[in-house]
């Protein structure tokens, strides 16, 4: 029986704000990334959980925002909402949860 879950690879799950324009939406997201060496940037995305504000501010349009957690913010594009409410969002260069930034610390993290 395997005991892998989808979201075992997520580097983060939990709360965030979601800044459109001058709007702060409180949600929860589901966040992962990876180190893209052919242009030497991290690549980060995931998905927002359904929101009736977000459905409101984005009214079914790809829009620029900042995500922002406990541990920093990050530029990101939202939109592409799928069949369950969720929106798509990715971003490029430093995402806004902690990741590792040296061997030590990719080696002490674990799994």
């Amino acid at each position: 029986m395997n005991s892998h879950s989808p979201h075992d690879d997520s580097d983060y799950i939990g709360s965030a704000t979601v800044i459109i324009a001058s709007n702060e939406v409180e949600v929860q997201v589901e966040l992962r990334g990876f180190f893209q060496p052919i242009d030497g940037r991290f690549c980060w995305y995931g998905r927002v959980r359904q929101s009736d504000i977000l459905d409101e501010l984005l009214q079914g349009r790809r829009r620029s925002v900042v995500v922002r957690t406990r541990s920093g913010e990050a530029a990101g594009v939202i939109g592409d909402r799928d069949f369950w409410g969720r929106y798509r969002i990715q971003g490029r260069g430093r995402p806004p949860y902690p990741i590792p930034s040296s061997l030590e610390e990719v080696e002490a993290t674990p799994g």
